[in-house]
């Protein structure tokens, strides 16, 4: 491996404990991931619409903050959203509901839509940033993410993943047979260990590993209790 990484589990543990030990709200932690995405797809450049693809896990929260800050910014974006609103909990709710007061175009999308509307949706977009899956999925993505990665892989546009490729395992490398291949993908605190394996940097592209706000004595800590770990499990 190339840099230091933290597994599903050990991601979830240091999440937990910032929040826990440290008093960071993960409200706080999510924004700033949002606004971390924003700034990369600013400085990679954004000319032309950017559509969000969104499920409901905090990987869609995310994306709820990222369309907040290209709207500010004058971009042309919208969201893509795989859920009934009713469905999103804890701070993806409240970013959600943040956006409701806005004006920024929402499109919710029913399991058994015609994929013929995303198809329009995604024509002439300048990106399209994939928020659908986070780190918890494991396994195919069922209908109709399937069906939705397949033209998202399709679309002319450039893409982006938030956190990881929806269809990738962050631990393993494998990747589904639908999975997100993305140009960038922009991941939190650290890489996930399963970017370094089977090829896997076919789906995730260039990886940026954005700061969140986690203080660097609890990654340090993490970070060398997961190799630690490791070093055990191998010898």
């Amino acid at each position: 491996m190339t840099q230091p990484t933290l597994s599903r589990s050990e991601t979830r543990r240091l999440d937990r404990r910032a929040m826990e030990e440290y008093g960071i709200s993960g409200l706080v932690l999510m924004e700033n991931a949002g606004r971390g995405v924003a700034d990369t797809l600013c400085r990679l450049g954004v000319a032309g619409p950017v559509p969000i693809c969104c499920g409901k896990g905090n990987n869609a929260g995310d994306g709820f903050v990222i369309v907040r800050h290209l709207d500010r910014r004058g971009h042309d974006v919208r969201v893509l959203l795989w859920a009934e609103p009713s469905e999103l909990t804890g701070d993806a709710a409240v970013n959600f509901r943040i956006l409701q007061k806005t004006d920024v175009p929402i499109d919710t999308f029913a399991p058994d839509d015609d994929l013929a509307r995303l198809e329009r949706q995604l024509d002439g977009a300048a990106w399209v940033v994939d928020a659908l899956l986070g780190t918890g999925a494991r396994g195919e993505p069922r209908p109709p993410l399937d069906a939705v990665i397949d033209r998202l892989n399709g679309a002319a546009a450039r893409k982006l993943a938030v956190d990881l490729p929806s269809g990738l395992d962050c631990d393993t490398g494998q990747a589904a047979r639908h999975t997100v291949r993305a140009e960038h993908t922009c991941t939190f605190v650290t890489a996930k260990p399963g970017f370094f394996l089977h090829d896997a940097d076919q789906y995730t592209g260039r990886l940026h590993v954005l700061d969140i706000g986690v203080p660097r004595k609890l990654v340090e800590e993490m970070q060398a209790k997961a190799e630690g770990g490791r070093r055990k499990a191998e010898g």
